[in-house]
């Protein structure tokens, strides 16, 4: 063998493993393995040289055909990635499909999660299902994204969503689109569509729904003008809502909510001392701003709450904060017949209200041409609820709809029980449940308590 050969390694060894060379010199520059894994190439080479002299670096692993080669070439041939022994780098999986409950209301759901753009897009279609008169694609939709918001980690890959609840075809066909693209077609289509603008549109006015804003469609209306020239067709909370739209279409900020709180806190004070106000809805949820705003209120001795809110609408009238109201008298009744009602929410007495906020000074200042009035009008909800049903009616108003929905279906499915805003009803026992707070509503469900920030579904 040729002295380029032995300084090569070009020579029969022997050990634990089928050796062409043994390693043995700091000179030897390769080493050839035959029947050996890398793997096991690698283990020998650090058991036999745990430690180099400073500057010298341990010898390629190679396989057999390089010594082939070489020794048909007479000399080394140059190593070339074919010829080495390496360890195969993992290919970087996808991640794992996450295993979830089916019920949102089993599974924390923060206000801020990670797949916002593809729960967002599903939401979409969801709205103009429910705009279309399709329940169950509404809810079909809904409970997909609602699936999205609780993951705990982004989508990246469409074999993440294998054996979630609730992903149909249809879902899954959206998000692939997305995930591939970064648009689907078909949400896009909606989003343009003259119909689901006009609808958002008309949705978004207070006082008007799905139903009324589909007639007014059907009827040929399209924009805000063609409705203040039909002034006729309007209620009264309607043409109040029409007139402060542009107020109600923007956001209330914490800062406005919390203002708003002390001048309820205080009028309620006045008619009521030792009556209770306390905010609901996506406020209570965590949420920085929002389109309107939920206050429930009682008193701790049951029936003193009866009939409040007329008298503080009085006196928030004389402070001239009131733009409009509509006072629904509280239905009295057994609260185990108001619990049996599925949709015993607007059984409470409450006002659906726009308050005139002022603005702060440093707000109230607009354009040259167009100063910033120095009030602006927002939507507040006063809801009156006796102490015994307090719990279930703050646990109902705070949300989120979906939330809520999927906690009454789970109450009914899975445990017989009927659930609303006054009420948890054994139709079986002909008894209510009473409790304290909703973390004994929770218990009495069988399900781990979730604080009104992880409601967000």
């Amino acid at each position: 063998m040729s002295e380029a050969g032995r300084r090569a390694g070009l020579g029969k060894g022997s050990g634990p493993h089928p050796l062409l060379f043994l390693l043995s010199s700091p000179e030897v520059t390769h080493v050839v393995m035959e029947g050996t894994s890398a793997e096991e190439a690698i283990s020998w080479q650090e058991h036999r040289t745990p430690s180099l002299p400073p500057g010298c670096s341990h010898p390629a692993l190679l396989d057999v055909s390089w010594f082939t080669e070489s020794m048909a070439a007479g000399q080394p041939v140059p190593v070339e990635h074919r010829h080495r022994l390496e360890v195969a780098v993992p290919r970087e999986e996808l991640p794992s499909p996450v295993w979830m409950l089916p019920y949102a209301c089993q599974r924390p759901t923060p206000l801020t999660h990670h797949n916002a753009s593809l729960s967002e897009a599903l939401e979409t279609l969801a709205e103009a299902a429910d705009f279309d008169g399709s329940k169950g694609r509404h809810v079909s939709f809904c409970r997909a994204a609602s699936v999205l918001k609780a993951l705990p980690s982004p989508v990246t890959a469409l074999s993440q969503l294998q054996g979630l609840p609730h992903f149909g075809e249809h879902s899954r066909r959206v998000i692939q689109e997305l995930l591939e693209h970064g648009v689907c077609e078909e949400v896009e289509r909606v989003r343009l569509s003259e119909r689901y603008q006009t609808m958002k549109l008309f949705t978004q006015i207070f006082g008007v729904g799905v139903r009324t804003a589909d007639q007014w469609y059907q009827e040929g209306l399209r924009t805000l003008d063609d409705l203040r020239e039909q002034p006729q067709r309007l209620t009264k909370q309607q043409k109040a809502g029409l007139q402060h739209y542009q107020d109600l279409s923007a956001l209330i900020l914490r800062s406005e909510v919390e203002a708003l709180q002390q001048v309820v806190e205080a009028a309620v004070g006045q008619v009521l001392p030792g009556a209770t106000v306390t905010l609901a809805g996506g406020f209570r949820r965590g949420k920085l701003q929002g389109h309107d705003v939920d206050f429930l209120i009682t008193h701790p001795q049951e029936g003193l709450e009866a009939g409040l809110l007329p008298s503080v609408i009085c006196c928030l009238e004389k402070q001239g904060l009131v733009l409009y109201h509509q006072h629904r008298r509280g239905q009295q009744g057994d609260p185990t017949h108001l619990a049996q009602k599925p949709h015993a929410m607007d059984a409470f007495e409450m006002s659906l209200c726009i308050f005139r906020l002022p603005r702060p000074p440093e707000a109230a200042v607009g354009g040259p041409r167009e100063p910033c009035p120095p009030w602006k009008a927002v939507r507040v909800d006063l809801v009156v609820t006796p102490i015994s049903q307090f719990p279930f009616a703050l646990l109902g108003w705070t949300g989120s709809k979906h939330f809520e929905r999927e906690l009454r279906r789970f109450s009914r499915k899975e445990r017989g029980l009927w659930l609303n805003s006054h009420g948890l009803f054994d139709s079986e026992q002909k008894m209510p449940f009473h409790v304290a707070s909703e973390e004994d509503i929770f218990g009495l469900l069988g399900l781990e308590y979730l604080p009104p920030e992880q409601r967000n579904a």
